[in-house]
């Protein structure tokens, strides 16, 4: 009879230990290939009420890094490596933070796009619903989606309504969290959109919502945007607006055929940040409903800057048919960025500076809707979580030996302080690179010439400073080098100096041939 007594009060204590657990839950959201511009609070034309509130009650970052691409921004998001430091796709040298968290006592879930090695539940997610690839058919799926890691075939209709990605994602977070909330564990949910990533599908309803939106073009479109983030204090009155790309033209140069394609294109884009945003609000609104808001710190970011890629097929079909596959160019994508050069896979800011937005009612420590010129970085994801969640951060999982924390929390920037920044952020993808010390920014495009600049100066990159200052140029590339050698364990073309002349940049295919047309 005592034991039985002695085993009760064990259970009850145990729920009771757990139950009163005041560690906060966790929201990370990662918008796809989602521009500086693309946003409301950041200047955009386009409704986001829900992502606005968020950051009119929360804290905005104007200098937040990610590394310019889908695959290896979820790498440095989910270890706080660089991304081959971490072992790439495979996550060799990384623990994840599902597998820090859920060690820890959290309840570990994910909804939506993977783009790694294996699946999300082999490393420390206890849920997860999405797909693998890196892109996927908005309507239709593909073959790689997966539920709690078994196949799972993609519904004609999901809760009621036609299948679409987006919603679906949103659907299963939902689920989630409610489990999460019912384990009476602290729960960490990440929920990476494919949106508004290409292809560009949406609804025929949402669609037309948007139609006639963008029929100024992409050069009234930089403008407006520019005036907006002046506006709203995103940068200071003498910020200039980088110039339009070489490689992009004017819109009045276009034939009135194509100014409609290009528009019609840009409002797929705008329905699709609508969607996105019309379904973060849903999980938010379930949040507050369960009464878990005030302790639930919610991250939004995306993986990297707007995409310049033309792989148009179909341009004739409408992107609510589900054969449809447009993209936009690097048109509109110079638009997205605005007001910073270039896209997502380079280093320039274009690429690698997206929006992050923090909300967090009890552990903000700062008046709402302030905005921050702190320089971060997707790698101090792992080390903020460590903090709020009391974990650890490990030296080995399973087989794998993890690679020494890169990233810092954020904790006293929530905190309204001053944080002491990186002494160095590296940027590296394919053939473009970059290295940020302090102001100073070094980066070179697809092995072009090192450029340099002052951001505090110069945000938009406007005035390469590298003939002033050659010993500064000469040390940083050293860094640069030495971090890419030693670090991320770098080899071969990866380690070529640079040129001795910039590269001629070229993205923008000619807009009368619309891709492929089938």
């Amino acid at each position: 009879m005592f034991r039985m007594f002695l085993a009760l009060l064990i259970v009850l204590t145990s729920n009771l230990i757990t139950y009163s657990d005041n560690r906060p839950n966790i929201l990370l959201i990662m918008a796809d290939d989602l521009g500086f511009s693309d946003i409301g609070c950041y200047g955009s034309e386009i409704p986001t009420p829900n992502l606005d509130k968020l950051a009119g009650n929360g804290l905005r970052f104007t200098q937040f890094y990610n590394t310019s691409k889908c695959h290896s921004s979820r790498v440095s998001l989910l270890t706080g490596l660089y991304c081959d430091q971490a072992g790439g796709e495979s996550l060799s040298r990384g623990a994840t933070i599902a597998e820090v968290l859920k060690k820890a006592g959290y309840f570990t879930a994910m909804s939506g796009k993977w783009h790694l090695s294996k699946q999300p539940t082999d490393f420390g997610f206890d849920r997860y619903w999405g797909h693998l690839s890196g892109a996927t058919n908005f309507f239709l799926g593909d073959e790689t989606f997966r539920l709690n890691g078994n196949p799972y075939e993609v519904p004609a209709t999901l809760n009621g309504r036609p299948f679409y990605t987006t919603h679906a994602i949103a659907d299963f977070a939902i689920e989630f969290i409610n489990e999460g909330i019912d384990s009476q564990k602290p729960f960490l949910m990440y929920m990476p959109f494919n949106a508004p990533h290409y292809p560009l599908q949406a609804p025929e309803t949402d669609v037309k919502r948007h139609l006639g939106n963008y029929d100024n073009g992409w050069d009234e479109l930089r403008k407006t945007r520019f005036a907006k983030q002046l506006e709203i204090g995103l940068f200071p009155p003498n910020t200039q607006l980088s110039k339009r790309s070489d490689h992009v033209p004017a819109w009045e140069s276009l034939t009135s055929e194509d100014k409609d394609w290009e528009a019609r294109r840009m409002a797929v884009f705008a329905a699709m940040v609508d969607l996105l945003d019309q379904n973060i609000g849903r999980v938010v609104n379930h949040l507050k409903e369960k009464d878990v808001l005030e302790n639930t710190l919610i991250l939004f970011c995306s993986d990297n800057g707007a995409c310049p890629f033309e792989r148009t097929q179909g341009r004739f079909k409408d992107p609510w048919d589900p054969k449809s596959y447009w993209l936009y160019d690097a048109s509109w994508a110079n638009a997205g960025n605005t007001p910073f050069r270039l896209y997502k896979q380079n280093q320039h800011e274009g690429g690698i500076c997206s929006p992050m937005i923090a909300h967090w009612p009890k552990g903000l420590q700062m008046k709402p809707g302030t905005i921050t010129t702190q320089t971060a970085h997707l790698v101090d994801f792992m080390a903020t979580f460590l903090d709020i969640a009391n974990a650890d951060y490990p030296k080995q999982v399973g087989q794998r030996k993890i690679d020494p924390l890169v990233g810092k929390s954020l904790i006293p920037i929530f905190q309204g302080q001053e944080r002491e920044g990186h002494e160095t952020l590296y940027f590296h993808f394919g053939s473009d690179r970059a290295l940020r010390i302090g102001p100073w920014k070094l980066v070179s495009a697809k092995r072009g010439r090192w450029e340099l600049y002052n951001l505090e100066n110069d945000r938009t990159e406007m005035r390469d400073l590298a003939s002033q200052h050659p010993s500064r140029v000469k040390q940083m590339a050293e860094i640069w080098f030495d971090i890419a050698r030693d670090q991320e364990r770098l080899k071969g073309n990866h380690l070529l100096p640079v040129k001795k002349t910039l590269t001629p940049l070229s993205f923008r295919k000619d807009t009368s041939s619309g891709g492929v047309k089938n």
